[in-house]
Parts: C-alpha cells; structure tokens; sequence
C-alpha cells in the first residue's frame, strides 16, 4: 500500500532517499526549521548542509509508513535503515506545511 502524502512532502522523501539536494530550496519556506537530533537548522542555505552531511556520513533509506493528518501538522512515521549506530530505527516526521511548503520539520524517534 503507497502512502497518500503531499508532492512537497514526497520530494522531501525522495531527496532523503538520494535525490539531488538542490531540490530541497523548493521544498522549503525560505524560514523553515529543522530540528534533528537535538539541533536546529534554520533557513534552506543551512538545511541544504545538514542533509549533505548526512549523506556524507551514512548510507540510509527512509519509508514512510503511516501518516496522522492533524490540525494544520502532518507526522509521517518512518523505519530508516542504514549503516548508523541502532540501524533501522522508527522515526517521527511532524511537518508543518504553509502555501505548499514545509514551515518546519521536527524528527524524533518513536
């Protein structure tokens, strides 16, 4: 079963998956947070860097599994598998999405 998620949010997976990172400035809102593993990246330039580095650190896959549509949020719950420490891992993507753009994303574990 393939999961019903917005194009943005689509995209964002695909580049997560090894798509080019030059398409996350499309995804983004130029203001847009990240919040991973305790840090925060601010505005696309930084959330560029932050998905490079960790494409130069590990080789991983994400899947979206299931999908909870809340009150202007949307969390994706995904298993990413890889060649990190405790691979695979359940994770939590809470996006906030504006104008068809991602405002923010906070990823936790499950």
């Amino acid at each position: 079963m393939t999961l019903q998620l917005p194009d943005v949010v689509q995209t964002y997976f695909a580049i997560s998956n090894g798509g080019d990172t030059a398409q996350l400035a499309s995804c983004f809102r130029s203001d847009a947070t990240v919040c991973d593993e305790r840090k925060t990246y601010e505005g696309t330039a930084a959330i560029e860097a932050w998905q490079q580095e960790a494409r130069r650190a590990f080789i991983y896959q994400v899947q979206p599994l299931q999908a909870l549509q809340g009150q202007g949020e949307l969390t994706v719950i995904a298993r990413l598998v890889g060649n990190f420490p405790g691979s695979p891992v359940q994770l939590s993507y809470l996006f906030t999405l504006e104008g068809g753009l991602i405002r923010s994303l906070e990823i936790t574990p499950c």
